[in-house]
């Protein structure tokens, strides 16, 4: 297991990518190639779980690493959350996994969830509004909510444009209006036991982000998906002040490495007070692990 108590940080936010390749008969070798070159990744196709393992181990900073479900929706093929726990647990001193269902799955998705949660001891669920095709507060993801709430889990969802399709023709056929944070103000309301975190700084909805997390007390913010030296100025100053206990480091690995993410970080205007609440402390008491 993880020692929190020795690491230096932890990304909330990274990928896990298949160990058999990318598939180029389903598109998804494309995409993958696209989203390298729009983030600047330095890789042709993404590093594996294991690979990942390593250069979070070298880099003494744990992970919360999951897949995206979005089969449904892309028709790019799943990682199934079972192959994904597998590897995960072989390099559980530094890896924490979350798991992907795309929630349009109705029973289907409450029952693996429950299972994951109940078997495995998942401890949250990545949600891709945009990838999967669906508002957050769609009333048919509320079971799927419900299965969450009752067992204490995090919901993290993608907020903002994303830099999946970028510049695709028709932006790969994904829709960002999915992705506006102000929909998780409902979600956060219906389930107010249930903790939310809103990922990235979220262009071009960043004031919504922001009020819904100062207004909900279980809504938190992922600051992975861009370098700190782009970050807009009111997002540094409420996470110097009215949400420091409330912003979260996360790199969006493999397209941004956390390496590069915490030089800008170092450069960024943050207070010396709030530098640890954001690398590791607010991780820590939202994820129920370490004093």
């Amino acid at each position: 297991m993880v020692d929190f108590a020795k690491v230096r940080a932890i990304d909330i936010h990274t990928h896990a990518e298949e160990p058999c390749g990318c598939h180029a008969d389903d598109g998804y070798d494309e995409l993958q190639s696209t989203m390298a070159s729009y983030f600047g990744a330095p890789w042709k196709h993404p590093p594996t779980i294991p690979e990942t393992a390593a250069h979070y181990r070298a880099m003494n900073i744990a992970a919360v690493i999951f897949p995206v479900d979005a089969e449904r929706e892309t028709g790019y093929r799943r990682y199934s959350n079972d192959e994904v726990l597998e590897l995960v647990k072989e390099n559980d001193d530094v890896l924490i996994p979350f798991a992907s269902i795309d929630p349009w799955k109705g029973k289907m998705a409450v029952r693996e969830a429950r299972r994951l949660i109940e078997q495995h001891g998942i401890k949250g669920f990545k949600f891709h509004p945009t990838m999967q095709g669906f508002y957050p507060n769609d009333r048919m993801a509320y079971p799927f909510y419900e299965v969450l709430a009752e067992h204490g889990c995090v919901a993290l969802f993608h907020t903002g444009q994303t830099g999946v399709g970028s510049g695709m023709r028709g932006g790969n056929g994904m829709r960002l209006k999915y992705s506006n944070p102000m929909y998780l103000d409902d979600v956060a309301a219906d389930f107010p036991d249930m903790n939310i975190i809103a990922a990235h700084p979220s262009f071009p909805w960043q004031e919504e982000a922001l009020a819904v997390a100062q207004h909900k007390p279980n809504v938190y913010i992922d600051l992975s998906g861009w370098s700190p030296k782009y970050f807009p100025p009111i997002l540094v100053r409420y996470a110097n002040s009215l949400l420091k206990h409330k912003m979260l480091f996360g790199s969006d690995w493999p397209m941004i490495a956390p390496e590069k993410w915490l030089d800008a970080f170092d450069k960024a205007d943050f207070k010396d007070d709030v530098r640890p609440l954001i690398l590791k402390e607010n991780a820590m008491r939202l994820l129920g692990v370490g004093t």
